[in-house]
C-alpha cells in the first residue's frame, strides 16, 4: 500500500486542488491512503477533507506545530509499506505516484527517491541539492551571491551539472515532494523534532545516508509544483526582521550547523 501524507498550512483551496488531482492521477486498483496532516486547523480545510473527499484520514492541529512535526504524525499514523510526503502545492501527474513506489520495490538500495518537479509552464525546478555547508547560505541570503565566485558555488549546491531528464543520486531532495519506504523509516527514524520548518528534510537526507540508503532522483514521475520560497524575501538578511519565514529558516540553519558543524559535506 501507498501511504500519501499531505502536510497543509492554512490553504484550503491548493489542497482542493492537490487532492483532486491525486484522485485523478493513480491508477485503477492502486491501493493506498491519504492522510492530510492540517497545521493551525480551519473550518474550510475540514471541509476540503472531510466533505468534498472521500477516505481521507483529517489529522487536524490547532497551533502551527510546524513541517517537521505534521511529517512525523503522517508518518506515525500510517500504514504503507512506502510514504509519499508531500505539501499541498503539488499536482501529480496520471501514474506518477506508482512509478516512484514501483522504483523503490525494485531498487531496495534506495530508501528516498523524488520525481521531477515542474513550474506550471512546463520547466523543470531544481529540486536536488548537494549538502549545505556555511558560505551556501551566506550567499543564497546576501548580495554576495550575485558575484561569480558565489554563482559558481551555488550552482554545485543546485547540482546543476546534472541531467534532469535522468535518473542520478542527490545528497538531498526539496521537501515538498518525496517518498520513503517503511524499512528505511523504521531504521533511520522520523524526522529531528529539533527542526521546526526548515532543514529537517536535509538533515532526513544526511541521517538517510548514513544508515546505507541511497537517495535518488527520479525523473519518469513527474508532478507539478507552485514553488514559493517563503523564507526569501526582498531584504537579503534583513529578512529576519520582516518575515517570520526568515526567522525559522535562520533559526533551523543554526540548529542544522551546531548539530554536523560548518563543513556538512558526506
Amino acid at each position: 500500500m501507498i501511504s500519501i501524507v499531505i502536510v497543509n498550512y492554512k490553504n484550503p483551496a491548493l489542497l482542493k486542488l492537490c487532492l483532486g488531482s491525486i484522485f485523478k492521477s493513480l491508477l485503477p486498483d492502486t491501493k493506498f491512503e491519504i492522510l492530510v496532516v492540517d497545521v493551525a486547523s480551519s473550518v474550510e480545510t475540514r471541509n476540503v477533507a472531510l466533505e468534498d473527499f472521500e477516505g481521507i484520514k483529517f489529522l487536524p492541529f490547532q497551533r502551527n506545530i510546524g513541517y517537521t512535526q505534521g511529517v512525523n504524525e503522517g508518518l506515525r499514523a500510517s500504514v504503507g509499506d512506502v510514504v509519499l510526503i508531500m505539501n499541498s502545492d503539488i499536482v501529480p501527474l496520471k501514474g506518477s505516484i506508482e512509478r516512484l513506489a514501483n522504483y523503490l520495490h525494485e531498487n531496495t538500495s534506495v530508501g528516498m527517491t523524488g520525481p521531477c518537479l515542474l513550474n506550471f509552464d512546463g520547466s523543470i525546478q531544481d529540486s536536488t541539492f548537494r549538502f549545505y555547508d556555511i558560505s551556501t547560505v551566506i550567499y543564497r541570503r546576501s548580495f554576495l551571491g550575485s558575484f561569480n565566485f558565489a554563482k559558481k558555488k551555488l550552482d554545485t549546491f543546485l547540482m546543476k551539472d546534472a541531467d534532469r531528464n535522468s535518473t542520478y543520486s542527490a545528497d538531498w531532495l526539496m521537501g515538498s515532494a518525496y517518498m520513503v519506504t517503511r524499512k528505511a523509516i523504521n531504521m533511520v527514524g522520523p524526522m529531528d523534532k529539533n527542526f521546526f520548518m526548515y532543514m529537517s528534510d536535509v538533515d532526513w537526507a544526511k541521517r538517510f545516508w548514513e544508515n546505507g540508503y541511497k537517495i535518488i532522483y527520479y525523473p519518469d514521475s513527474k508532478m507539478y509544483h507552485y514553488h514559493r520560497r517563503a523564507s526569501k524575501g526582498p531584504f537579503d538578511i534583513f529578512d529576519v526582521l520582516f518575515r517570520k519565514e526568515s526567522r525559522w529558516h535562520l533559526i533551523d540553519a543554526l540548529r542544522y550547523f551546531k548539530k554536523y558543524g560548518i563543513n556538512t559535506s558526506k
